[in-house]
Parts: C-alpha cells; structure tokens; sequence
C-alpha cells in the first residue's frame, strides 16, 4: 500500500481563496447528504460536487484502488482552485484519508461512522451499525468501534446497497432492506448509518426496523469543516447565497443527467 510521498504537494501558498469552492467527494450522490447540511451552516460558500459513477462502488474496490482514484479527483480539485476538500464517503474516507492529507497542504475533512455519538447520546440501547464492506474492514473504523465500544452492537456490511440506492430502485431497496433486516426487527435502539448513502433511505429503513434512533456523521463533519476553514482564514467572505457545481464521471450521458437531476432533488 502506497502510505506517503517524499514532497507533500502545497498549495497555492500566500494567496487568499476565501471565496473559492469546497470540493466534496464521493463514489456517487449519497454524499449529498453531507453537502445538505454544509450548505444549511455554510450559505455562503461555493462548492463543487464529485459524483464518480464510472468507479462506483467503492466499497468492494482495494485500498490500492481507492487511494488511486481519491488521489486523481482532489488533483481534478485542486485545478479547480478547490481551498478544501470534504471526504463525503466513508469507504474513502477509511480507505484515502491519511494519504491525501499527507500529499497534499489544502484541508482534507474526512467523514466517519457516527458511532461516537451513540456512545454520548444512547449508550444503552441496542445498536445496529450499517456500512459498506470496506469501511467496517477498514483499521480506521476498527480503532473507532473499539473506542466506543459496545457490547450491544451488532456491525452488518450492507454489500452492493449503495448500488442499489444510486439507482434510484425503491422496489429493491425494499426487498434488499427487508432480507438483510429481518434478524434485527424489533431489537434495535440505535442505527448507525455508515454510509453518506444511507439516509436517504432512513423512511424504508424504519418501515422494516420500526421506531429508531438514526446516527449519520452529516452534521458532524460539516461542523468540522467550518472550524478548519475558520482557523485557516478561509471562510467565504461573500453575501452571496451558495452555488453549487455538480460533476458526476460516467461515460454516459443519459446517466449523468439522472444523477444531476436526482442529486439536485436530494439537495432540497
């Protein structure tokens, strides 16, 4: 595995960006629910939304492959004069992480499974955790889950659901749901949703599961992302409301227009 570059590449140092876009990053749209609550706490800042459909998913993908294209899209970001970029995916997240941060000088923010706050907020209750493959293998998630750990949590990897969700399928989502929950109705307290997929299908989830508590690092990376763009100066100086660009990478274009049209449904 590639850990580190000799020369950390530095960016653009001594001129101000303040009011450059935020460059948010992710397997396909799910990271819009990230986006979603940046925008609420950051109105004024400009952002560019990577969808790469034409690598998704990422869960099932090496580490090797994930560092390597984590790597070209904020390389895409930075010729986008991007002055931070936020990890909206948290297979890339536990997979790219370390590495982007130790390549590059600009602000990496990188998502993770909200399992603390189940630790802060209902460390009683029975937990479910929810992820992709990847991230409940990762090291990353392991030094989190053993942290916090709970006796009462169960860790399921839900493999080729965010496919499912990128689709756009609700019949599948449903039966896809309703298999892989069925040990867990009635059982369960608290839902970790360990993917930035995953709450967009919060309403299916609770029709199988019933009543839950939800958990999702949305709200907790974007707090963190105004705290570091604060300490380096570079929160947007304009009154403008924010605008956002959306790119998403598959080949065809019948594709990237339903993400682009879909993506822009889930930001309202």
């Amino acid at each position: 595995m590639i850990l580190s570059y000799s020369v950390k590449i530095i960016v653009k140092e001594g001129v101000k960006m303040k009011n450059n876009p935020i460059g948010f990053l992710d397997s396909g749209i799910g990271g819009v629910t990230v986006l979603r609550e940046a925008v609420k706490l950051l109105p004024n800042e400009n952002y560019f939304f990577f969808s790469d459909s034409a690598h998704n998913p990422y869960g099932d993908k090496t580490d090797k492959e994930i560092i390597a294209r984590c790597d070209e899209i904020v390389s895409l970001m930075l010729q986008k004069n991007c002055k931070a970029v936020v990890l909206a995916c948290n297979t890339a997240s536990a997979k790219a992480g370390s590495f982007l941060r130790e390549k590059y000088s600009l602000p990496i923010i990188a998502i993770e499974p909200a399992y603390k706050m189940v630790h802060d907020i209902n460390p009683d209750g029975a937990t479910l955790v929810i992820a992709t493959k990847g991230t409940i293998e990762s090291e990353k998630f392991h030094r989190l889950f053993y942290k916090y750990y709970n006796e009462n949590t169960a860790l399921m990897p839900c493999v080729g659901l965010a496919d499912i969700i990128e689709q756009g399928d609700k019949e599948k989502i449903k039966a896809y749901l309703k298999e892989a929950l069925s040990d867990y109705v009635g059982l369960i307290d608290n839902v970790v949703l360990g993917c930035t997929h995953y709450p967009l299908i919060k309403d299916e989830i609770s029709a199988v599961l019933g009543d839950v508590k939800f958990f999702d690092g949305s709200v907790g990376v974007s707090k963190q992302l105004k705290r570091v763009l604060a300490k380096d100066d570079l929160l947007s100086s304009s009154q403008a409301p924010a605008s956002i660009e959306f790119f998403d990478s598959s080949t065809d274009e019948a594709t990237r227009i339903a993400k682009q049209k879909r993506f822009f449904e889930f930001l309202k």
